[in-house]
């Protein structure tokens, strides 16, 4: 029973920690279970090593209190008090710190003191030191430790490193998930061409899907012949062109005749644009250039494709710069690098360069000469013929409905270009498909055309009867006019229907082929275009009266303007006023350039406008008061049906003018199977 009471009280006092007195108590009392005393002599050996440690700690804390209290102090010292105590006697030691700004004194009785001096005090202040007798020193500069040397290197270094971290960042990120063509931009590459080279070019395009300009491919296919045979030509000494430019208006096929280059040629291709080297850091396009040209004489023979070349290639500044700018700028430096690589000092065996553009009066001389481009090959519009072939092209795979004839087309469409006559094709695929049709018939190429050249039908405002009215009548004057004008153009159809371009109608004229393409017009063509283009104004005089007369002929009297003017002052149409020659630029004597003609020959050239246009309004009022039933009944068909065809136009000519309107048919015979 003791003993368990005696275990019960050693648990307890091993539970409940180190409580002395607890301890104390239990160690006075009787001497219970005697036969059990090492857990009681346990416990003292415990607490004698808890009390050492305990005691050892608060000696370490007296000795660390101690030691503090050991160090000298240091408080601050107004200058003042420094100098009062220097000469009383209280300074032992003093040290300048080596700026010259302050000065730690030590007193006698150990302690430190810091006082701030301005640098001109020192020399006096050391004067007083000495005649004290007391010990003064110079603090030396603090020394830099290698570690701050190094923090300061790195902290020079770390924007530059910041950059090129940036830059291989870019550049890691471009080749990574920001891969393939137009992906991401690597600033490490800014000097290499963009330009891939294909070793076997698949473009999916031959000379045989290149129609309308025969010519032009023919100079082509010369190349191409003699890549693949250069035996023919080098027995008769014949050295290849160094470079073919083609020049002429836009979507005339200069790309797609480089395209048919590419497939037909067999050697590598390169296709670049021009823009590609004009950049805004200069020596870029330059740098271009030159890996361009590096890559394509590593796989000569090749060929170098440069669409829009007149975006690096324009003509430089001259001697005064012209306000061009220097020799310095980018672009110039581009230029430079394509005229010494295609025919520098070190020459240009084996590439062929192949070039295109639409404005090649500003490139410059140094490029166009031979040596460099050795042909300059002209890709102008089509002709019928080219028109034809063209449209032949692009109808395959097209159901046409039977009975339309592509050369009809080919007769409605001059002046289009080869891009234009496929999107011709294009769209009307699109209006017969939106019709629900299952072929492309006249109706949807008519429809196409009008679309193209005078926009789209509008669907709003064309329920006015009186609009309609005055409308139909302006109409119906030009077509009048320009069917009774002799030797002028065909009229093919006459609408009063509105366009998204602003026209409220409009009267279609076609030219003959012959006067398109030669551009000569004679005295008389001149004159009666005059009057037709005064027209729909005498008609709305006619019938409406001079007080009712619109403003709809504002563009026709702006036409007739530009057209007497150029007749006097230009083609020397009234020389026995002014004589057989020019007055004007073919731009006017607008600007700041020189005046050719003077204020009185001017005033003569006014003189003889005004009545150049007089006399082509007496002759088309004369003619539209002549034939006023024919102008009516024109009228009355157009409200009607809206439009008239030049069949429909020419049988009601051929009622009142029946002479007129065979001369009509027999010069377009070809027009009438169109719309039988």
């Amino acid at each position: 029973m003791r003993t368990m009471m005696t275990a019960c009280l050693v648990g307890s006092a091993s539970a409940y920690g180190m409580s002395a007195p607890a301890a104390s108590q239990m160690s006075i009392r009787p001497a219970v279970g005697a036969a059990h005393p090492q857990p009681l002599m346990a416990l003292g050996n415990t607490r004698r090593a808890q009390v050492g440690v305990l005691a050892a700690a608060v000696a370490a804390a007296t000795s660390q209190q101690g030691a503090l209290a050991a160090e000298p102090r240091s408080t601050p010292w107004a200058y003042s008090t420094f100098l009062e105590a220097v000469e009383t006697d209280q300074i032992e030691k003093v040290s300048f710190a080596a700026d010259g700004k302050q000065v730690l004194s030590i007193d006698r009785d150990g302690n430190r003191h810091e006082t701030l001096v301005l640098p001109e005090q020192s020399a006096e202040l050391i004067k007083l030191l000495v005649s004290k007798n007391v010990v003064f020193a110079v603090q030396p500069p603090a020394q830099p430790s290698t570690l701050g040397a190094v923090g300061g290197v790195l902290a020079n270094l770390a924007f530059p490193l910041f950059i090129i971290g940036g830059l291989f960042f870019l550049q890691r990120r471009s080749q990574g998930g920001m891969g393939g063509p137009g992906g991401g931009m690597n600033p490490l590459d800014l000097g290499k061409s963009k330009s891939k080279i294909q070793m076997e070019p698949q473009t999916g395009v031959s000379f045989d899907d290149v129609a309308g300009c025969d010519a032009s491919k023919f100079e082509l296919t010369e190349v191409v012949e003699f890549l693949k045979n250069p035996a023919k030509f080098s027995a008769l000494g014949a050295k290849i062109p160094r470079g073919v430019i083609m020049e002429g208006p836009p979507g005339t096929g200069k790309t797609l005749l480089a395209r048919a280059v590419a497939g037909e040629a067999g050697v590598p291709f390169v296709s670049a644009s021009g823009s590609e080297f004009v950049e805004m850091f200069v020596g870029v396009g330059a740098a271009r250039i030159r890996s361009l040209f590096s890559e394509a004489k590593k796989n000569a023979p090749c060929i170098v494709f440069i669409d829009e070349i007149d975006a690096v290639g324009r003509q430089r500044a001259g001697g005064g710069r012209g306000g061009m700018g220097g020799g310095n700028d980018e672009r110039e430096q581009t230029l430079n690098q394509i005229l010494t690589e295609m025919d520098g000092f070190e020459g240009n065996a084996g590439v062929i360069v192949i070039a295109a553009t639409n404005r090649a009066d500003v490139l410059d001389n140094a490029l166009l000469r031979p040596g460099r481009f050795d042909r300059r090959v002209p890709v102008d519009l089509p002709d019928k013929d080219g028109r034809l072939a063209i449209l032949k092209v692009h109808a395959r795979g097209k159901p046409l409905k039977e009975g339309v004839a592509l050369d009809i087309v080919a007769k409605r469409t001059i002046g289009f270009s080869g891009a234009s006559l496929a999107n011709l094709m294009n769209e009307a695929a699109i209006v017969a498909a939106r019709n629900d049709k299952t072929e492309i018939g006249y109706e949807e190429i008519d429809y196409s055309i009008d679309r193209l050249t005078v926009g789209m039908q509008k669907t709003t405002g064309v329920s006015f009867p009186n609009r309609q009215r005055l409308v139909a009548y302006h109409e119906a004057g030009h077509a009048v006019m320009g069917a009774l004008t002799p030797d002028y153009d065909m009229v093919t159809k006459v609408t009063i229907i509105p366009r998204t371009n602003g026209a409220g109608g409009f009267t279609l004229f076609t030219p003959s082929e012959e006067r398109l393409e030669s551009g000569l017009y004679s005295l008389r063509y001149l004159k009666g275009q005059l009057a037709v283009a005064l027209g729909g104004r005498v008609a709305e005089e006619i019938v409406y009266g001079e007080d009712e007369v619109t403003t709809g002929a504002s563009n026709d009297l702006q036409q007739v303007r530009n057209i007497a003017r150029r007749m006097v002052a230009q083609w020397g149409y009234s020389k026995e006023s002014l004589g057989a020659t020019s007055w004007e630029a073919p731009d006017g004597n607008g600007g700041f350039g020189p005046q050719a003609a003077s204020p009185e020959t001017e005033r003569r050239i006014d003189a003889e406008v005004k009545q150049l246009v007089a006399d082509a309004y007496k002759v088309c009022k004369e003619t539209l008061l002549e034939n006023r039933d024919l102008l009516d009944e024109l009228t009355e068909k157009l409200i009607e049906q809206e439009t008239v065809d030049f069949i429909e136009l020419n049988e009601m000519v051929a009622k009142y003018n029946p002479e007129i309107a065979e001369a009509q048919k027999l010069s377009m015979p070809d027009l009438t199977p169109a719309v039988a």
